[in-house]
């Protein structure tokens, strides 16, 4: 599966951002999801996920402000960011994973988007 992630940009803090990620090459629907981020100087982390039954993590740095959903028909899944602050920064990637037993919060992905870069200014 081919994964494109897209939506990225300049903001303010405190404006709301969706980000894409479509996939190409198979039905989606029965993969796992996740957003991670890399910022500058840091690992990649883990921020979100969604399991192919629909199980959802979201990170301690961004629940309450950072939504994951998935459209099985656009074989696209979606990052909601709102409330962002300069320090959510970084480039965001989308990933994907055949579905199995590894729990929401493993974060071993099989398929990797290209990135799309948020910049977030005070």
């Amino acid at each position: 599966v081919q994964l494109q992630a897209s939506g990225g940009g300049l903001v303010q803090a405190g404006d709301s951002l969706t980000l894409s990620c479509a996939a190409s090459g198979r039905p989606f629907g029965n993969y796992d999801k996740a957003w991670f981020r890399q910022g500058p100087e840091r690992e990649r982390e883990l921020l979100t996920a969604i399991t192919w039954r629909g199980i959802t993590y979201h990170s301690a740095s961004v629940k309450g402000r950072f939504t994951i959903s998935r459209d099985n028909a656009k074989n696209t899944v979606y990052l909601q960011m709102n409330s962002l602050e300069p320090e959510d920064t970084a480039v965001y990637y989308c990933a994907a994973r055949t579905q199995g037993l590894r729990v929401v919060t493993d974060p071993v992905y099989e398929y990797w988007g290209q990135g799309t870069l948020v910049t977030v200014s005070s």
